[in-house]
């Protein structure tokens, strides 16, 4: 009876450590405290990607929501209120990623208009996620859009293909800040080009050169903190590199299964990630 008991508390102990981490839909870092990046604009990390506030005297635009879970969401909210009593009335989706778009349903639940590219739209179809993000109630089609609200302009850009078919880049020219998701990670954790998704290596150089363009002294990725300008110069280089390694490879006869395995990448500080190395080697072909 004894050895009947303690089995019991245990596995009541694991279940309480488990619920939590199950809400948080794949683990990690819970919710984290929110932070300024600048006056008005806010940043709340864990639970999946960065998630961005812009505080406006009419309502919140947000950008990215989070992995799917009513803990997630109502943690995200909870630090967004610290700063803002204004609504949320836009939620910007940078990509059909579940890390950005979990909580899709719940925002649109709660009367949120949320936006995202009509390639985002799309993968969303195929994208094989438990459970598959909800849709965006709006989408734009071509390379460009502009979220306005309380006297606040945010520029929405499609620069082309680089992590996915559906990348948008945010971008709020009046505190020169730009919003990148996952067309810049940081760390060990390499590039991704989800060729399912539409991703592309080749085209990625362009993307980033569409981003440095513009004017701006403030870049936050989709996870990590904030970055400066020359740091998205020399991560621009070192895509260059590796997928001029890639075409030298190709050139030289590497089969598509060795690909990846073939290219140096230890001196870059990340190793780039092709979950379908034949359709990066196809491109490559081309």
């Amino acid at each position: 009876m004894l050895l009947k008991t303690a089995l019991l508390s245990l596995l009541a102990v694991s279940l309480a450590v488990i619920a939590p981490a199950q809400g948080r839909k794949g683990g990690g870092q819970p919710v984290q405290p929110i932070q300024q990046v600048k006056p008005g604009l806010y940043m709340v990390a864990g639970a999946g990607a960065n998630s961005e506030i812009r505080v406006t005297p009419d309502g919140l635009i947000v950008v990215d929501g989070k992995l799917a879970g009513e803990q997630n969401y109502n943690d995200l909210m909870a630090q967004i209120k610290s700063v803002s009593s204004q609504p949320v009335k836009f939620l910007i989706v940078t990509h059909h990623h579940a890390d950005h778009t979990g909580n899709n349903d719940r925002f649109l639940a709660a009367g949120v208009q949320v936006l995202g590219h009509e390639n985002l739209k799309k993968n969303l179809e195929t994208y094989r996620a438990n459970p598959v993000p909800a849709p965006p109630s709006m989408t734009y089609a071509g390379a460009e859009t502009t979220v306005r609200l309380g006297g606040v302009a945010v520029e929405v850009h499609h620069f082309g293909r680089a992590h996915t078919s559906g990348d948008s880049v945010v971008y709020f020219p009046d505190l020169k800040t730009v919003v990148v998701s996952d067309v810049v990670t940081t760390g060990a954790t390499g590039p991704l080009a989800d060729y399912a998704g539409g991703g592309s290596f080749l085209e990625w150089s362009q993307v980033l050169d569409s981003i440095l363009k513009l004017d701006w002294d403030a870049c936050i990725p989709g996870n990590g903190g904030v970055l400066t300008k020359a740091d998205v110069q020399a991560y621009k280089a070192k895509i260059d590199t590796f997928v001029a390694r890639a075409k030298e490879a190709v050139a030289k006869g590497v089969a598509p299964d060795q690909l990846m395995a073939q290219i140096k990448t230890d001196d870059l500080g990340f190793t780039p990630r092709a979950p379908d190395p034949a359709a990066f080697y196809a491109e490559l072909k081309k």
